[in-house]
């Protein structure tokens, strides 16, 4: 059997992981602290049917060798951690990383997961949560008759309650960055998980060694770039199609000596 038939079919298979990939990304355009994705790709096992630099005769060597390749294989799905475009939407309760770092959300199970969306909410506790009613880890409780909040840059909440003329500080909403942000687990719901991978959270102030500062009233949208994107799609479909032209002329061929005989 002809081996392009095996080899353009790793072809196709790859470029609809990348269409998977980019109709994933296009999805999620609009969707506050959103990271695209990458696939990223590698070159199978190679046959080799003469070594480079094997001995041609007594004095002499091969300088290129020959070999077979098998094909491609998808080997990992990246994020991409650059900084989205902000959104100034006046609420607020709602907040963006400028720069560097992560929120820090407590799940139902106790673990704290990781988000880069600030849309927060208030729950009937006073609690700023996230839209799915996940808290902000350390906890930052408003007073229910708060008539103002405001978020500084360095994190501190601020709020004032009933006719008080100066605010009273509630809590400071803390960051976490990563060694290797690109090896965190997506888990929906703009949160991510650690990993071996990324390594532990370090935990700052926001405006501290390297940590990004807080923006009240905006929200840091998805990095995703639309024109980007159909480019990628454009590029994967038409290397799907070649490939399946590739298995089309292998299949000719293969008729082509078939008949041979006949």
């Amino acid at each position: 059997m002809m081996r392009s038939l095996y080899t353009s079919a790793t072809g196709m298979g790859v470029q609809q992981r990348q269409i998977d990939t980019v109709a994933n990304n296009l999805a999620n355009v609009d969707t506050a602290g959103y990271k695209k994705s990458r696939n990223n790709f590698e070159d199978l096992l190679y046959q080799i049917d003469k070594m480079a630099g094997a001995q041609s005769s007594q004095n002499t060597t091969v300088p290129v060798g020959i070999h077979s390749g098998h094909g491609a294989t998808h080997v990992s799905t990246e994020k991409i951690f650059t900084q989205g475009n902000m959104r100034n939407t006046g609420i607020e309760l709602d907040v963006a990383v400028e720069g560097n770092g992560f929120f820090q959300i407590l799940q139902p199970s106790g673990a704290i997961a990781y988000s880069r969306a600030g849309n927060f909410q208030r729950d009937q506790q006073g609690r700023l949560v996230t839209q799915e009613g996940f808290p902000l880890e350390p906890e930052i409780n408003i007073p229910k008759d708060a008539r103002k909040v405001q978020i500084n840059r360095d994190g501190s909440v601020m709020v004032w309650v009933g006719d008080e003329a100066q605010p009273t500080t509630v809590g400071t909403i803390q960051l976490a960055r990563f060694v290797n942000p690109a090896g965190l687990t997506p888990l929906g719901h703009n949160l991510y998980a650690p990993s071996v991978a990324s390594g532990n959270a370090v935990v700052e102030n926001p405006g501290q060694n390297g940590m990004g500062a807080l923006l009240q009233g905006f929200l840091e949208m998805s990095n995703v770039s639309v024109v980007d994107e159909m480019i990628n799609m454009i590029v994967a479909q038409r290397a799907y199609e070649v490939n399946s032209k590739a298995i089309q002329t292998s299949d000719d061929m293969l008729k082509t000596a078939n008949n041979i005989i006949r």
